[in-house]
């Protein structure tokens, strides 16, 4: 099934084209952690679930192909049938299938897990994507209907990557409540020993029942998949180079350029290559906690992005290895541009008494030092904005509202690395007479700060789907602010918002998706919720030379999953096949 379109792979199809299916099977792949971990629970809010458990672990009713926006093909369902009015969905299970323990999976399964992932005891996360289900029917034992309250345009499709697991799991412990028993789950991987919080091995089922199934074939072949955890990121990076683990994806431009060198790299031990991608690259960026004043004030947080200087960052600091991201559908059809066209403006207009009438010009770009741009000009601007929000330099030289109170804040991370992006933005924010400190925490920590909404700023990264939809509502919805454990890590409450989603839920074409789409990202922009950072459009990897890698790249992917998916370890002599 694909969304506004016909499936890539028809019926009879036997591999996915970007896998390797007579890819060998054996051999133990290393893999790294950041931080710790306390549970193999990955659908509760509260803990760190250690790495590799939801995608080792638990098979969905689909899979999603990775050379196409958006299309699934059958992995525990073995059909699928979307009503013609598009009020329900209808799966009916694969009559092999079965859970880690023998038992074969159910539609009672399926039916408890989608019951208990949008309990109050599962993370709120999924309360929003699965909103619109209004019931959830099981005719026979291997057939699941899903009733809709409305149309919704992906709704049919992302039910398909609903988790499924036993009812067993937890021996009938209330959910939040099952930390640290290993899932009864039907994926290829079973946990085979822990050291909690240090690290994690996972062995692969001799009985995994969906071997052979096309969306399976050629992927998962390491007979072992281990992580070890690191507590900081020049531990890594020393951890992987001295052999400790064996592969490593990359995000620091830095360690890219001047920490993958070395004896081992000049054998060819060490490889380090950059493998490209078509990924909608969404944003990334400093993002403002509008729950806290003074982040509640537009004109503040568009101050603050004034002062964010990248292009002597990407110099200085990134060796030119980064573009800007001016959207939030970045390196996509669905980024605004230009003044909105009548399309546009269809889906606006209506909304014109509770939108900023800047939304209606230009779509705003980041603030940027080309020439005859330079930072003084920039943080002049940033000081007439502030002004005008009642913050004035005092004698002191700091920034004061009319109370007298500084302006302060600060920027919540939970690794060092993030030192090379705050510091020269914390130094022109002084010149601005703002006090901007950062304060690194463990990932522990971390996440309860983000999870409670318990931060000034901080830096989120939105990647974007090639068909948005439903984690819309999880980011951006007015419903999701106070949710704890949202995506919606800046708070946005704006009614314009809200109904620019529930637009592009109701989009029946691509056309409709990308018009709501840009609509949406005009509306986003002029928020000035974040101060964009920058994409690069290749995954950075570095790995131990024993691998086996498709010669054929997808095209939609994220380089972790797709190494632990369809790469193999290679029989001696031979040398790694990557395009």
């Amino acid at each position: 099934m694909a969304w506004g379109a016909q499936p890539r792979y028809q019926p009879g199809f036997t591999h996915f084209n970007y896998v390797n299916p007579d890819a060998p099977r054996g051999g133990t792949l290393s893999l790294d952690g950041f931080g710790s971990f306390d549970k193999v629970n990955p659908f509760t809010l509260k803990g760190v679930v250690a790495a590799g458990v939801g995608p080792l672990m638990f098979d969905s009713l689909t899979e999603q192909s990775e050379d196409e926006p958006f299309s699934v093909y059958g992995l525990l369902a073995e059909s699928m049938r979307f009503a013609p009015d598009g009020l329900s969905m209808t799966f009916r299970l694969n009559a092999r299938a079965r859970f880690s323990n023998g038992d074969p999976v159910l539609a009672a399964d399926v039916r408890h897990s989608y019951e208990t992932l949008m309990s109050k005891l599962a993370h709120p996360r999924y309360r929003n994507l699965f909103a619109d289900v209004k019931s959830v029917a099981t005719p026979d034992e291997r057939t699941v209907r899903f009733e809709f309250k409305r149309r919704n345009h992906e709704l049919h499709m992302i039910l398909g990557s609903l988790p499924v697991f036993s009812r067993k799991w937890g021996n009938g412990k209330p959910f939040d409540q099952i930390v640290q028993d290993p899932p009864i789950a039907s994926g290829p991987y079973r946990i085979d020993t822990v050291d909690w919080g240090k690290s994690i091995v996972y062995a692969r089922r001799a009985d995994y029942w969906a071997d052979r199934e096309p969306v399976r074939r050629g992927m998962f072949n390491f007979d072992r998949v281990g992580y070890t955890y690191f507590k900081d990121e020049v531990a890594r990076l020393e951890g992987f180079k001295a052999g400790q683990f064996d592969w490593i994806f990359e995000n620091s431009a830095k360690n890219w350029a001047r920490g993958h060198v070395g004896p081992r790299y000049r054998s060819g031990e060490l490889r380090k290559q950059q493998f490209v991608h078509a990924n909608s690259a969404g944003i990334q960026g400093f993002v403002m906690n509008t729950r806290r004043p003074p982040f509640a004030d537009v004109r503040v947080r568009k101050a603050l992005a004034q002062a964010f200087d990248f292009e002597w960052m990407n110099r200085q600091v990134f060796y030119d290895q980064y573009a800007r991201t001016p959207s939030y559908f970045t390196n996509s059809d669905m980024q605004a541009t230009g003044l909105p066209d009548a399309d546009e403006l269809a889906l606006l207009e209506p909304l014109r008494s509770k939108l900023d009438p800047a939304v209606f010009g230009e779509a705003p770009m980041p603030p940027d030092t080309i020439a005859p741009h330079t930072l003084r000009d920039n943080l002049r601007t940033a000081l007439a904005l502030l002004k005008e929000a009642g913050w004035t330099v005092a004698p002191d030289g700091l920034l004061r509202n009319a109370r007298g109170e500084p302006f302060a804040f600060e920027v919540l991370s939970y690794s060092k690395a993030l030192e090379r992006i705050a510091v020269p933005w914390a130094r022109n924010l002084e010149k601005l007479g703002i006090q901007a400190r950062l304060r690194v925490t463990d990932p522990v920590l971390f996440q309860k700060r983000m999870d409670e909404f318990d931060f000034d700023v901080t830096v989120i990264s939105l990647p974007a789907s090639q068909t948005p939809g439903n984690e819309l509502l999880e980011r951006f919805s007015s419903a999701a602010a106070d949710e704890k454990g949202s995506d919606n890590a800046p708070g946005i409450k704006d009614p314009a918002v809200d109904a620019l989603i529930a637009q592009i839920l109701r989009s029946d074409s691509r056309a409709s998706l990308v018009t709501g789409a840009r609509a949406l990202d005009r509306v986003l922009r002029n928020g000035w919720y974040l101060v964009p950072h920058f994409y690069a459009a290749s995954h950075r990897v570095a790995y131990r030379d024993v691998f086996g890698i498709p010669a054929t790249l997808p095209k939609y992917y994220t380089a972790p999953s797709w190494a632990l998916k369809t790469w193999w370890r290679k029989p001696e002599g031979q040398t790694a096949v990557a395009r």
